[in-house]
């Protein structure tokens, strides 16, 4: 598996020759180290409704004929607009072609919000297991004790955290988290995109420490998982 940080908190994931992206927001992500038009993917994975996470979802999804995974409401919300879209909830899981998902919990919301606000669902996270290899994406999300338990039943290769505070985990938090999940290694996401979420992510694997080996991805970057 390789996964590649593509800003704030959008991964392309690679492996077994099928690709998957989570959380696409790359249009106006002043991070964003890939355009839309350049993804070619077999999913999209979206954790929640904000238009940080759903972002570019539908029209990659289009473009490629992704299918699209993500909690029920919003994966009803991406069909209305004509892409393939497979409902999950938090606990389920499922064999797909590219790999195996689980949703988890989010301590969140989910709306997509334009002159209204749309409810989409519950928020999650992702446990995804491809190339021998098991990826935790968060999501958006403060510290829940059932972090532990996640930790527990899978043996996590890679977690994915949001350290950027304020509407998500800040870095004692997450660095909490991880002692809580137990990951081999631990990449920090969601911080420096808007000035509400400045964070130092140096300062983050301080904390972290020996507890998992952190990576500080820029965008762009990848590693073998």
């Amino acid at each position: 598996m390789r996964a590649t940080f593509l800003g704030h908190a959008c991964f392309l994931i690679e492996a077994e020759g099928k690709k998957v992206i989570i959380d696409p927001f790359l249009s106006g992500n002043p991070q964003a180290a890939m355009k839309p038009e350049e993804v070619e993917v077999d999913a999209v994975l979206v954790t929640h409704g904000h238009g940080d996470h759903l972002g570019d979802a539908i029209d990659i999804a289009k473009a490629t004929e992704a299918l699209v995974v993500a909690p029920y409401e919003l994966a009803v919300y991406c069909e209305r607009r004509g892409v393939r879209a497979h409902p999950m909830q938090i606990g389920g899981a499922r064999q797909f072609p590219f790999g195996w998902v689980k949703l988890t919990p989010a301590w969140h919301g989910s709306a997509v919000i334009n002159d209204t606000i749309e409810y989409t669902g519950n928020p999650c996270g992702f446990v995804l297991r491809a190339g021998g290899k098991t990826l935790y994406h968060a999501g958006d999300t403060g510290l829940f004790g059932d972090m532990e338990l996640i930790g527990k039943r899978e043996k996590i290769d890679l977690a994915c955290l949001p350290i950027g505070d304020n509407f998500v985990m800040g870095p004692e938090d997450a660095a909490y988290a991880v002692e809580l999940l137990k990951p081999r290694m631990v990449v920090p996401m969601h911080y420096n995109t808007f000035e509400l979420i400045c964070q130092d992510p140096e300062e983050f694997a301080k904390l972290v420490g020996d507890k998992a080996k952190c990576r500080i991805l820029r965008p762009g970057e990848g590693l073998d998982v």
